[in-house]
């Protein structure tokens, strides 16, 4: 089965999450069973760039990596959209370790995958209250008890911040899920600013407020408080 490729670039950094500022490559999937409101790849699931929609065998996708990032990587995060909807990523995630990459790979947690379990670093992002989306607790579980018994490499939550609700969704994740690693994140409400100096004073605000948030938190005691490093870098420029 082919595999829906929206974009491939890199190298670049990553700017989110557990390998937050780890040189990589990106490859960027179609698609997707969520719609949430503040989604800052919207192009990847709503129709507006369908035509750049590639299928792709998972070799094409390596040859274009190799091409592109020639000998200068050594890890490659597939994103989305949710590339957990697609099971024929299997054959890439195998094709990039005979090739002795390391993979990374982020989903909402809202579908199973027995690849998750090959992946190097599997990011489990379930999205709060600001996205519109619900949360599906029973298959959250499943995913999380399944990795605990079988996956190969390290697994992570990471919840985007908006607002104190979703402050206090992330609370609620973290006692659920105490013995997995939580990463919160500082949310981008204005994806469509062009003054990246402008956006990155706004983030930095927000970003000290997250942290002064979490401060005073009796629950959120061992979490990790990021920015979304590459709106820094490069605002919300797309393919850096």
């Amino acid at each position: 089965m082919k595999i829906p490729v929206i974009e491939v670039f890199g190298p670049t950094i990553q700017g989110e999450g557990m390998v937050i500022g780890r040189k990589t490559m990106f490859v960027r999937t179609a698609g997707c069973d969520y719609s949430c409101s503040w989604c800052d790849s919207k192009f990847t699931w709503d129709g507006t760039e369908k035509h750049h929609i590639q299928m792709m065998e998972a070799e094409e996708i390596m040859q274009d990596l190799r091409e592109k990032g020639a000998d200068q990587f050594g890890h490659v995060t597939i994103s989305g959209g949710n590339p957990g909807l697609l099971p024929q990523i299997d054959q890439l995630i195998d094709i990039l370790h005979d090739h002795d990459l390391e993979v990374a790979l982020e989903t909402q947690g809202s579908r199973w995958q027995t690849w998750f379990t090959k992946i190097d670093d599997l990011t489990l992002s379930p999205k709060p209250p600001s996205s519109g989306m619900k949360t599906n607790y029973q298959t959250l579980d499943f995913i999380i008890d399944s990795l605990k018994q079988k996956q190969r490499g390290k697994c992570s939550l990471k919840v985007v911040i908006f607002n104190e609700d979703d402050l206090g969704y992330a609370e609620n994740i973290h006692q659920r899920y105490p013995d997995v690693s939580l990463y919160l994140q500082v949310g981008n409400d204005e994806i469509t600013m062009d003054n990246d100096q402008a956006l990155s004073l706004y983030l930095l605000q927000k970003y000290e407020e997250l942290i002064d948030q979490v401060m005073v938190s009796t629950i959120l005691k061992d979490v990790r408080v990021l920015p979304q490093l590459h709106t820094f870098l490069w605002g919300n420029k797309r393919g850096v």
